[in-house]
This record gives C-alpha cells, structure tokens and sequence, in this order.
C-alpha cells in the first residue's frame, strides 16, 4: 500500500517514513504544500498523512483542492494541540480523520490501517480470504492457522489483492500501488509475483482475467 506524507519539520518526516516504511507502506514525501498537491494530483495513494501547517500552500487548501477535483484517497490531518478549529476545518473540507500533535507512532499506524481498511469496505483489522488470513496490524499471513512466509513484495501484492478483494485490478495499478515514484517500475515483475503467490496460496484464489489483470476470489 502507497502513502504521501506531508510534513514541513524534516526530523519528525524522517521518523514517521522510518516507521511506516517498517510497517510494509510504500512512502512518498513532501515538505510542502505545491509539492503535496501536486503528487496527490499526478500520484494514485492508498491514503494520505497530511499536515495542516504548510509553506507555500497550507494544508487545508491543499485539501480542498484534491477534494475540489474529485481525489477520494483518505487523508489522516495532523493538527496541534490547541488548535481545535482546525480539527472542525479539516473535516469539513474532506478530511477523514485527525490526530494531535505530539502523538504515539502506534496510534498514528493505527488510524492509518483503519483509513485504508474502511476505504476498501473492511470493518477487521484481520482480512480474510477462504483460509487465507492478513493481520494488517502485524503483517502476518497464516493459511488454516499456519504462518506463511512471504517477501515484502510478495506481502505488497496480496495485501493490496485482499484489501480489493472480488476486483479486478490491473498489473499497472499494481505497479503504482507497490513502488515508489522513484522506482524503476516494469510491470512485468507483477507476473513473477503473482506465481510466486500462487505457488504459496490455496489454488484457484487468484484468478486472471484476461487482458484486465487480476483478481482474489473468496470461497463462502
């Protein structure tokens, strides 16, 4: 799953890439308003970290602005402590949650899991396919009860397979959903991933549709 942050304080946007590149996100930053709005334009994200306090374009009219033109990804705002109004503002522009500053890196892991988990209809931390089971909180895959052992690519592909579950999703969405911008994305590599999966998952969950991409299938 791929995520923006934007926050202007370089310590606390080299912490926060730290632990949710360790959490299994792809990261992209910005350390300013122009910048955020343009990725978020050009840019498909899983959510969005977006602090409110921004040069160059504030926060919240960045927000207003990707919501002005139609992007739906989730945006978790980062506000201070007594700035109440800003929470009021935010959510009123499009934000889906916030979180006060200073705050735990856990409950920031968690708000984000659960942006992502409500975006794609999922109500349990725990994703579930037939035998086949993702805790988005640990990243642990078990089949029948039994830990499976995945890459962190491999992990990318079905966690973004199990969040759209029943969907087809392309090779290219692939691609930009498990890269960052920066990387040199071949979509060719999804191919070798998806067999890969196959070899470790139950048969017949990933379907391919042919000329369209793929898709998880869940027995009842």
């Amino acid at each position: 799953m791929r995520l923006l942050l934007v926050e202007d304080d370089p310590t606390l946007s080299e912490q926060l890439t730290e632990e949710l590149t360790l959490a299994g996100y792809v990261v992209e930053t910005a350390q300013n308003g122009i910048d955020a709005y343009h990725l978020g334009e050009v840019e498909p994200f899983d959510a969005v970290v977006l602090d409110l306090g921004l040069p160059q374009m504030d926060g919240l009219t960045v927000l207003k602005r990707w919501r002005a033109a139609g992007h739906t990804m989730p945006v978790l705002i980062l506000t201070a402590r007594d700035a109440w109004h800003e929470k009021v503002d935010g959510i009123d522009a499009g934000a889906d949650d916030y979180l006060v500053k200073p705050f735990h890196m856990e409950e920031l892991l968690a708000r984000v899991r659960a942006l992502i988990r409500r975006a794609s209809g999922h109500a349990s931390a725990e994703l579930k396919c037939g035998p086949v089971v993702l805790d988005t909180r640990s990243g642990r895959v078990s089949v029948e009860g039994r830990s499976l052992s995945l890459t962190s690519h491999e992990l990318r592909v079905l966690a973004y397979l199990m969040h759209h579950r029943g969907k087809v999703v392309s090779r290219t969405e692939l691609t930009e959903h498990i890269y960052a911008q920066e990387f040199d994305r071949d979509s060719n590599t999804i191919e070798v991933f998806i067999a890969r999966l196959r070899k470790k998952l139950p048969a017949g969950l990933i379907k391919t549709a042919r000329g369209l991409g793929y898709r998880l299938v869940c027995p009842e």
